[in-house]
């Protein structure tokens, strides 16, 4: 059954926060965005970003690559116009207002697929994956940036401590890692071929899956 929620509700979450993301969150993401940037740049340079949001990751991709980036959100995307705009970002091309469940690109268009930030925020997750699969050419890689929950172990009871403070700022420690696992699992051409830690101190975390050539 397909998962049913409310987009005009979520983009007026997303209007809220668009005049304030980038100076809340400027400095705490730029390590995992500027990480997750190099990587799908490594891949080759069809990328594409889902999430784009006000576009804070945008600067970190090289020169010779070609960003498409897409986002639920047009109060987002037209922070993320104004950055490619006034930097005069070379590299980006197509912003654009999607449902990440429902992707407007044919198969196998792009080396890689960044997902800085919002995969915790998707309200079908697997859904949102499975599109991003299929637009993935063979031999690339999905690349997630997150804050995902500990699966077992001190840093999970932690975590469970933190819970209430976690979410007010838009996390969740509800997301494991696992669920990224368990959905690579279900299809045999995806691998999760690496978890790091990123900063600060590995409370976020890139995920890189690949899939088969």
């Amino acid at each position: 059954m397909a998962v049913q929620y409310d987009l005009a509700e979520q983009k007026k979450v997303y209007a809220k926060w668009a005049p304030i993301y980038d100076a809340v969150y400027v400095k705490l993401l730029a390590d995992a965005q500027r990480k997750a940037a190099n990587a799908a740049a490594a891949c080759g340079p069809d990328i594409l970003e889902v999430g784009v949001g006000t576009g804070l990751v945008l600067s970190y991709y090289p020169r010779h690559c070609r960003v498409t980036g897409i986002d639920l959100s047009f109060d987002m995307l037209e922070k993320a116009v104004e950055k490619k705009r006034e930097r005069r970002l070379s590299q980006v091309g197509l912003l654009a207002s999607m449902d990440a469940c429902a992707l407007g690109f044919a198969d196998a268009s792009f080396n890689a697929v960044t997902v800085p930030f919002v995969i915790t925020l998707v309200p079908d997750p697997e859904g949102a994956l499975d599109e991003m699969r299929r637009v993935l050419k063979p031999g690339g890689e999905i690349i997630i940036a997150s804050k995902l929950g500990a699966d077992a172990g001190p840093a999970m009871h932690v975590e469970s401590m933190l819970a209430p403070l976690v979410k007010k700022v838009g996390w969740s420690i509800a997301f494991k890692a696992s669920r990224l696992r368990t959905w690579a699992a279900t299809h045999p051409d995806m691998t999760v071929s690496d978890i790091s830690p990123v900063f600060p101190a590995g409370f976020f975390k890139m995920v890189r899956i690949k899939k088969a050539k």
